[in-house]
Order: C-alpha cells, then structure tokens, then sequence
C-alpha cells in the first residue's frame, strides 16, 4: 500500500466529498477517484459509497481510517527518528495512566530535554490495557502501568513509587469522614471501578472475594468523568489517591485498610531495538531510580 495514496483516503474520509478532498490534496477529482479505486481494487474491498453529498464509509472503510492513523503516525515517527545522525532528536511517545509517577517521569524528561532539547515528547493517556495494546502495535514507544499488569512479554524498570488504592466520595456521603474503608464496608457502596482488566484480582484479593459480588454501578477508563458523576451524587469511585485534587471540592479520598498499595512501572516490547532518544531516555529514569 503506497503511504501516499492512504493520505489520499484518510484525507477523503476526513472531508467527506472528493472535491473537497481533491481541493485540499491539490489533485483533480479524476486523479483522486482513479487513486481511490485502485486501493480498493489493492486491498479487494469496497472502502465507502458514494452519496448526493456526501460519501459513506463502510464498516472495511472504518477499520482502514482507525489503522490508516496508527500506519502514518507510526511512519511520521519513525521518519523523524532517522532524520538527525549527529544529534540525540526524535520523539519519544508515551503512553500512561493516571498516576502521581507522572511527576517521577516528568522530572526525568526534564533531565532528558535539558541534555538534548531536540528531543520532543508525545503523551497518551490511557489505562493499562489501552497502552499494551498500543504498544503491542508499535504506535508507543513506553507505556507507564499501574500493578497488577502482564509484564512478561515487555522489558520494565520498577519506578521508585507506589500509588494507594481507597474510595473517592462526595463529601457529604455518610463514609465520607471516615478514617478508612474496610473490605465489610464495600457491601453498601455503589462503586464505580476501573475498566483495567487485572485491577479486579488485586482488589478480589484484599476483599477476600470477587468483586462482582459488589453493587457496581458503572466502570470508568480515566478517573475525571467518574469524579464529576460523584460530584453529582452519583455513586463513589474505588481509585488510586492523587489523581483527583481533592482540596477545596465537594470530594472526599478515604484509603483502604488493610492498606492496598500499587507497584508501578515503565514498560518497552521486549527486545526492541529503540531509537537514540528512546535509549537515552531509558538510561535517564535508570539513573533517576539509582538516585
């Protein structure tokens, strides 16, 4: 598949009418509409139809926009990874949940960017499945994880940080004043949790049985939106500590007791030749943890 020709598609998809697409691409229609047949005939799909105004994808021309992104993003990369022999340059892409180790990596980047200011970061937000997989595909090159996380067919350092699990309430909820959360007082909360699929072991496990047994009520994949349903009145999140301010808002972090803590780490596919910025930015959080 010629990189170019995607363009084409993606840009078509984009504006929805080959004219506008062509006016963009500076391309006659006829050009275009060549081009796009012959992806189509290349691939042996039907990639959209043709409306009175507009042009539909189909559910193959779906699938071509969402990796059409993840093949040029991956290329712009790669490309401007390549592009410097002399200088440390490039951009490093990192992928990451919500988590107070952000500032442990943000102190190492600072390090990095003062060294080689030419290196540029790319930031993800996701939780932990959204960054495998993402990294599985080589669209990231790190991804920071919250334990418990498949670790095996990655490369990980342990980052000198943990982060605490306990609830996030309403102020005015009635446990909200409460020192800590006890697995017996999970029974009478209806919780939000978290989509990542190894959390529920870790807490089955202090709770001493399978969270299904518990009301939940909804699942969040970054805790922001569920805070604003607690807010509301709406529920109470089981989450980590830190990652909603809770100062000075109607909410309320009250940890777990016994105390659940969770390890955290940077992961990288396992044997991946990286580029020279990725590799200097792995000896800067090596050095950062020996400190």
């Amino acid at each position: 598949m010629d990189f170019r020709v995607l363009n084409y598609f993606l840009t078509v998809a984009q504006e929805k009418t080959i004219s506008k697409a062509a006016e963009s691409l500076h391309l006659s229609q006829p050009t275009l509409s060549k081009q796009l047949k012959e992806l189509e005939e290349e691939l042996g799909v039907q990639l959209f139809t043709r409306g009175n105004r507009e042009i539909t994808l189909t559910e193959d021309g779906h699938y071509l926009v969402n990796r059409g992104k993840e093949i040029l993003s991956l290329v712009d990369t790669t490309m401007t990874n390549l592009s410097s022999n002399e200088t440390i340059s490039g951009e490093i892409v990192i992928g990451g949940g919500e988590t107070k180790a952000m500032q442990f990596i943000a102190e190492s980047v600072r390090v990095l960017i003062e060294e080689y200011p030419d290196v540029k970061i790319h930031l993800y937000s996701g939780n932990a499945d959204d960054v495998s997989e993402k990294l599985d595909k080589g669209i990231l090159d790190f991804g920071i994880v919250i334990d418990p996380v498949e670790k095996k067919k990655y490369d990980y350092l342990r980052l000198p940080r943990t982060d605490q699990w306990g609830i996030l309430f309403h102020k005015d909820h009635p446990y909200a004043k409460k020192k800590a959360i006890l697995p017996e007082d999970l029974k009478s909360l209806s919780l939000f949790v978290s989509s990542q699929s190894l959390v529920d072991d870790q807490i089955g496990e202090w709770l001493g049985k399978n969270l299904d047994s518990q009301q939940i009520i909804g699942i969040y994949n970054l805790l922001y939106n569920a805070s604003i349903m607690i807010k509301e009145g709406i529920g109470c999140a089981l989450c980590i500590d830190g990652i909603i301010n809770t100062q000075g808002t109607d909410l309320t972090f009250v940890p777990l007791k016994p105390n659940l803590e969770a390890s955290l780490n940077i992961i990288w596919k396992k044997n991946a030749i990286l580029s020279k910025a990725a590799a200097v930015f792995i000896k800067t959080i090596q050095t950062s943890i020996r400190l």
